[in-house]
């Protein structure tokens, strides 16, 4: 099961946090690593990574380098934001044994699913954009005064928390079954993508004035987010898409465009 979670780290500044979130994860049973825009190139393999690393190379060895974090979520299913403190437009913040819980829960309930906890920068953490690329917000609590945690301890406490779930899965209550033709969950990728085309279909119907778009989008991922879509749900909503914009144009059989 835990084969099926990545850990994300998006724009890591130091080499040696790489090698000791690598630590962090392999003595915890996770493997998957991707790196979004590490400053130093080639991250993974720098003697300070693989030093800090204390023998977790295979880690650093299968690590993925992405250029975006909407590349490195394309294939997963669930992003769970691993940040400080709640932003407007994000989900509540769960802690972290509640956010894990679900999490399991979630990959024993669809083999198929794939998970990805994503991690901010040492210094700025996660911006607003990135944390509504993700659908759940972890945050660890600490001291009011001082609530800064080294990137791999927080690494740590997560990757612990999974594996403290998993062993205890007996006690965590079953979710509720997915229906057996429920279809394969959407991926970030095709989200995003239906996203971008429901942007476009607002626009064309006058739905959404892009140059006073106030925050109808964000709320809009919200929703889609809570919404837990489906390969083909995500089809069948483009082909809503796909329609309101062919009507907007004039484009569909006896209809013309609304005049001006």
């Amino acid at each position: 099961m835990l084969a099926r979670l990545s850990v994300v780290l998006v724009h890591p500044s130091h080499a040696g946090n790489v090698g000791a979130a690598a630590r962090a994860m392999r003595v915890m049973g996770l493997r998957s690593l991707v790196l979004v825009a590490p400053r130093t190139p080639q991250a993974a393999a720098h003697p300070d990574a693989i030093a800090f690393a204390s023998g977790a190379t295979d880690v650093l060895l299968a690590a993925r380098t992405c250029a975006s974090l909407d590349e490195a979520l394309a294939d997963s299913h669930l992003a769970v934001a691993i940040s400080a403190a709640s932003r407007e437009f994000g989900s509540a913040p769960l802690p972290p044994g509640e956010g894990c819980e679900r999490v399991i829960r979630a990959l024993a309930n669809d083999d198929r699913l794939r998970v990805a906890l994503v991690f901010g920068n040492e210094r700025t953490g996660l911006t607003i954009e990135q944390l509504q690329r993700c659908a759940m917000v972890v945050s660890i609590p600490g001291e009011p005064d001082y609530h800064s945690l080294n990137l791999a301890q927080a690494v740590q406490v997560m990757a612990w928390e999974m594996r403290r779930a998993v062993t205890a899965g007996a006690s965590i209550a079953p979710m509720v079954a997915a229906e057996p033709d429920a279809g394969v969950p959407a991926t970030h990728a095709q989200r995003e993508a239906f996203l971008e085309h429901l942007e476009q279909a607002l626009v064309a119907v006058g739905f959404l004035d892009p140059a006073t778009p106030r925050k109808l989008m964000p709320r809009m991922r919200r929703l889609f987010a809570r919404a837990d879509l489906r390969a083909e749900e995500v089809d069948l909503l483009r082909g809503v898409c796909k329609q309101m914009l062919l009507a907007a144009r004039g484009e569909l059989p006896g209809r013309r465009p609304p005049d001006p």
